[in-house]
C-alpha cells in the first residue's frame, strides 16, 4: 500500500523532463508529472491540477474536493496523533 500526498501543480519546471512544482500544504517541491501528461494532457496544461503525489511522482489528477477532503483527514490524523503523545 502507498501513501498519496495531494498537492497542486504550480508551475513547470522542464517540459522536456516532464517536471514541476507542486505546492503540498504550503511546501513547494519538484516532482515528476510523467503519469499525468499524454497528448490530450500535455505538461503547459498541468499548472492548476491537483495530484497525487508519491516518492517524488505525481501519480494522478485528483478534483480539487477530494484533494480538500484528504488534507483534512490528514490535519485530524495530525491532532489525533498529538494528543496521543502528550
Amino acid at each position: 500500500m502507498c501513501l498519496g500526498i495531494p498537492g497542486q501543480i504550480i508551475e513547470i519546471t522542464n517540459v522536456n523532463h516532464k517536471l514541476a512544482i507542486v505546492n503540498i500544504g504550503g511546501v513547494k517541491r519538484e516532482v515528476n508529472i510523467a503519469c499525468i501528461v499524454d497528448e490530450q494532457h500535455p505538461p503547459e496544461a498541468c499548472v492548476g491540477d491537483w495530484v497525487l503525489v508519491h516518492v517524488g511522482f505525481a501519480m494522478n489528477r485528483i478534483n480539487k474536493e477530494e484533494a480538500a477532503e484528504t488534507l483534512q483527514l490528514f490535519q485530524e490524523l495530525a491532532t489525533l496523533q498529538t494528543g496521543i503523545s502528550t
